[in-house]
């Protein structure tokens, strides 16, 4: 897949209208469709963003993701996009997606060229209300992971993690003992699910025509 011309046609799309809550409602539990028809979004969502950088790799066009360590937390355990909430040093939700990334995995910011974003996705279990970013990067990232942060770093071919195979329905542990059956991207054994999946569900079916 020719790196340039899939982005020139990612940036494009990003001019578009957003596929918006239909297309992320293709990876979101019942659990998750009931919550968010029946729960009233906070007047103070915790505003956060996420980045799904592109980059080409072995030929192909890679992201990045990570796993976060198992710390007891609501996202604890779980694969995601790099990212986090803004913090009031931060001007914008862009610097936030950018400077959590760095801070993650080495990401330099400087190197990412912003393409656009996506639509907003709130998250009921956090609060957060997240922006995810759209970037891209000439080369592979020199990653460097952040242990407090990051358990480990997940890069994956685009390519596999929107193929017919790499979705299934999974049943997924959500503390106390319980689990639930979602929807998943599974990649290399990897499983992807939530609000991540629900991200990716945007941008897939965005940009499946390019793939």
């Amino acid at each position: 897949m020719a790196f340039h011309i899939f982005i020139s046609n990612v940036s494009q799309a990003l001019t578009q209208p957003l596929p918006g809550i239909e297309a992320q409602l293709k990876m979101s539990s019942m659990k998750r469709i009931r919550e968010l028809m029946t729960t009233i979004r906070p007047k103070n969502p915790i505003p956060s963003s996420v980045l799904l950088i592109l980059y080409p790799y072995r030929k192909e066009i890679y992201t990045v993701f990570i796993l976060r360590p198992d710390y007891g937390g609501v996202h604890s355990g779980q694969i995601s996009l790099p990212g986090g909430k803004k913090e009031p040093s931060d001007p914008d939700l862009q610097t936030t997606a950018l400077r959590e990334s760095y801070e993650e995995v080495g990401i330099v910011p400087e190197k990412v060229q912003v393409l656009g974003q996506l639509s907003d996705l709130y998250i009921p279990p956090s609060r957060f209300l997240v922006t995810p970013i759209i970037g891209c990067m000439e080369t592979r990232p020199d990653f460097a992971r952040d242990p407090a942060e990051v358990e480990e770093i997940i890069e994956v071919n685009i390519r596999d993690l929107f193929s017919e195979k790499a979705f299934q329905i999974k049943r997924h542990k959500v503390g106390m003992g319980m689990h639930i059956k979602a929807p998943a991207f599974v990649v290399d054994n990897y499983v992807i699910w939530g609000a991540t999946a629900m991200i990716l569900s945007e941008f897939n079916d965005m940009i499946k025509a390019y793939l």
